[in-house]
């Protein structure tokens, strides 16, 4: 029994001396490094475009929402709401009864003073001037024989054939002729220079004031017309006939939708990179491919309170399939430079210091970490202005995390991961 008891630790020994020899021998066994799979492309050069991005709604080239002139209730519509129309369309008229009524009245106020016109300046004037200058000629005739009398009478006086009385009758006759000959030289005169051309004045001013009169009434009558000012689509009517029409409240709106307008506002750094004429796509919702457009206007000032610029992209919309209101993607083609080294733009890491980076395999089969300097990008590719070669290998998939100095082992990409989008569709993808 005694030696039943002391058996076990014996073989525990014998156990724990076997794992200390087996220990030991294993430390003397070499470790072999560790090897990551990757991907890796190739640093080639080729064509790049940048790509400047924004969200942006569309909006209408041109709209007008129609408020009219005076208060009136709605006589009749001629449009409905998505008609089209043309520049001056009759869309709808007020009531306009009383306009009518005041209409004619001001037309005849002016056929009156057109008649008191014609009449001062072909029959008044005319007569009056003539009247005085036959008055004129009158007093002369009439001064003359009062001289001639006169002189008469001082010879028969001097013969001592009539008495003075006689004589001073024929001066005082002189006088008074005299006296009328001045009156009606002064109103001949006063005629033609003041008179004649005062009454053809107020004449004239009596017409004008009544063609003024009329052509208010004019006016007045044509603001119970809405008409359309521009070419377009009526995209809203909100009242219908019968209800009243207000002074400055919106009747109609109408758009011209044949171009659409993606406002983006852009930083500074970004705007200074575009150009009038520069081609865009718009991606829509609910479009496979995106709409073509063109930068057609860059604000020449930065928005105050944003500090940016506002960018117009036209897209055109003749078939009138792309609707005001829309929210939509712009991409436009920056800049595009035709040979540069370009890397894709998952090789690309950041180091330490927050600098980009890219994994560069050697010729051994180890990565290392290098420094790079990037350019422009098109949201697939990233040019790569220094640090690489053309030829030179990088990690594309799995340099996230990698130690520098790692051995890997490159693998083959998948059917899948080869296709690389198109520069349409590069716009899509950024979105």
């Amino acid at each position: 029994m005694q030696r039943l008891r002391q058996g076990p630790p014996a073989v525990l020994f014998a156990f724990l001396l076997l794992a200390g020899l087996d220990s030991g021998c294993k430390k003397n066994v070499p470790v072999a490094a560790s090897e990551v799979t990757v991907q890796a492309e190739k640093v080639e050069a080729k064509a790049i475009t940048e790509y400047v991005t924004c969200e942006s709604v569309l909006a209408p080239q041109a709209q007008a929402a129609i408020v009219p002139k005076i208060s009136a209730p709605i006589k009749a519509w001629q449009v409905q709401r998505g008609a089209h129309v043309k520049k001056g369309e009759l869309l709808a008229t007020l009531e306009n009864a009383d306009l009518y009524a005041a209409l004619r009245d001001s037309h005849g106020a002016l056929k009156q003073a057109d008649a008191a016109y014609a009449t001062t300046t072909k029959a008044g004037v005319v007569e009056d001037l003539q009247k005085a200058k036959l008055d004129l000629a009158q007093a002369k005739v009439n001064l003359d024989v009062a001289q001639s009398v006169l002189d008469s009478r001082q010879s028969l006086l001097h013969q001592g054939a009539i008495p003075r009385r006689d004589f001073e009758t024929a001066r005082a006759g002189l006088v008074q002729a005299k006296a009328a000959f001045d009156i009606a030289e002064q109103h001949l005169n006063s005629l033609t220079s003041v008179s004649q051309t005062a009454t053809i004045a107020n004449a004239e001013g009596a017409r004008e004031s009544a063609q003024g009169k009329y052509e208010g009434a004019q006016a007045a009558l044509s603001y119970s017309e809405i008409r359309s000012p521009i070419d377009g689509v009526i995209t809203d009517r909100p009242l219908f006939a019968g209800e009243m029409a207000n002074a400055g409240q919106a009747v109609v709106t109408v758009m011209d939708v044949s171009t659409l307008i993606a406002k983006i506002h852009l930083a500074q750094l970004q705007a200074t990179a575009l150009k009038v004429g520069y081609e865009a796509a718009v991606t829509v919702p609910g479009q496979d491919a995106p709409v073509k457009g063109k930068v057609t206007l860059i604000s020449p000032a930065l928005d105050p309170g944003s500090t940016t610029l506002e960018v117009w992209v036209s897209v055109p919309n003749g078939d009138g399939k792309l609707k005001a209101g829309t929210p939509v993607h712009v991409s436009i083609e920056a800049s595009i430079i035709s040979n540069a080294l370009c890397v894709p733009n998952e090789a690309l890491i950041v180091d330490k210091a927050g600098n980009p980076a890219v994994m560069l395999i050697g010729a051994d089969g180890v990565a290392n970490q290098k420094a790079v300097t990037t350019g422009i990008t098109d949201g697939h590719d990233t040019q790569i202005v220094s640090g690489l070669s053309a030829g030179d290998q990088v990690v594309t998939k799995g340099a996230y995390g990698m130690d520098d100095g790692t051995k890997v082992k490159v693998e083959a990409a998948s059917a899948a991961d080869d296709e690389k989008p198109s520069a349409a569709s590069k716009a899509g993808d950024e979105k």
